[in-house]
């Protein structure tokens, strides 16, 4: 049997995720599912942070480029929310680079933009 990383967190976030598209539906822009997950989050009491900033260690400088996360969830899980036609690798890949600038090991992409939601869990 498969140990599901955050397993508990990763169910509650999955709720709201599934509320949020069945009260929304597809085909809003990104921001409202965000506000629409921000307002659930405070009512389940889980504790996230929105837009959050990474930024990038260099040797002994940090890069100019910086990171933004949609939501950090639990201080450990990052939440990417996408509003397009389907789930692209660079959205992978995005999520991965939040993984690696974080130093957490578990991303939900979620894609709203659909008939059912979409989303995948991303392990680093």
């Amino acid at each position: 049997m498969t140990k599901i990383l955050y397993q508990l967190e990763s169910y509650q976030i999955m709720g709201i995720l599934f509320d949020v598209h069945r009260n929304l539906g597809g085909r809003f822009s990104e921001i409202v599912y965000k506000d629409a997950l921000e307002y659930e989050f405070k009512k389940a009491n889980i504790p996230f942070e929105r837009e959050k900033e990474y930024l990038v260690n260099y040797k002994d400088i940090i890069l100019n480029h910086r990171f933004y996360a949609d939501f950090v969830l639990f201080d450990k899980i990052i939440l990417e929310i996408k509003s397009s036609d389907f789930l692209h690798p660079k959205h992978i890949s995005q999520c991965l680079n939040y993984l690696k600038v974080s130093k957490t090991h578990l991303a939900i992409l979620a894609n709203f933009n659909s008939v059912s939601l979409e989303y995948k869990r991303i392990i680093l």
